[in-house]
């Protein structure tokens, strides 16, 4: 693989396009060109060959992609040719809907434990899950080998979470509180504040209708 900064919006578009080629594969489809791929995920062919030149050369002049090695060789670039476990930090609503999300084992997320120290959610099942105590972490993780977490708590909550995780070997932490977190620059950390996306929304929706005037 070139040892090159690969932009993030190629690792999300890559994403996506392992996602279309797993589709094509379920359908019986064994080859598939650039621009069937642009036209699927909605870029344009030169995009595709841009990204996928980051990591090599892949395909056949004239034929196109052989679809189940450009599938497993995303997967394996994406890091998906492994299983990961993960926990879910906090067993409320948002909590609650990430356990149940069907999309997580199929991508080779395991849920390995949800956590909360709200003494009302400790021992109540969600799906296949039971509610652990907070103080159990430690000793899950471990046994687990648990590097992924994802924060569902409040904000007032979210740092001690936080330091928990980094202090128990997680190395990458999705974070849905809304605040920013102080953790070590070698933990991986990306933060979905769900009412940004919204307002990026509602500026285009506006944005676009200023233009029409």
């Amino acid at each position: 693989m070139k040892t090159l900064r690969v932009p993030e919006a190629t690792v999300t578009r890559l994403s996506i396009y392992s996602r279309f080629l797993e589709r094509l594969d379920r359908n019986g489809v064994t080859t598939v060109s650039s621009g069937e791929i642009a036209e699927g995920v909605g870029v344009s062919p030169a995009q595709v060959r841009k990204d996928l030149a980051y990591f090599g050369e892949f395909g056949t002049r004239g034929v196109g992609y052989n679809v189940k090695d450009l599938m497993k060789y995303t997967l394996k670039i994406l890091g998906l040719d492994q299983n990961w476990s993960l926990a879910i930090m906090g067993a409320g609503n948002l909590g609650f809907a990430l356990c149940t999300y069907r999309g997580f084992n199929v991508r080779g997320f395991n849920i390995a434990g949800v956590f909360d120290k709200d003494p009302t959610r400790i021992g109540k099942r969600i799906g296949k899950l039971e509610v652990q105590a907070l103080s159990k972490f430690p000793e899950i993780a471990e046994r687990e080998n648990i590097r992924i977490g994802v924060i569902a708590v409040p904000i007032s909550a979210a740092q001690e979470v936080a330091d928990l995780m980094v202090k128990n070997g997680v190395e990458a932490i999705l974070n849905f509180a809304a605040v920013a977190l102080n953790v070590p620059d070698e933990i991986e950390i990306r933060n979905v504040d769900l009412s940004v996306k919204l307002e990026i929304l509602t500026f285009n929706l506006g944005f676009r209708a200023a233009q029409s005037l």
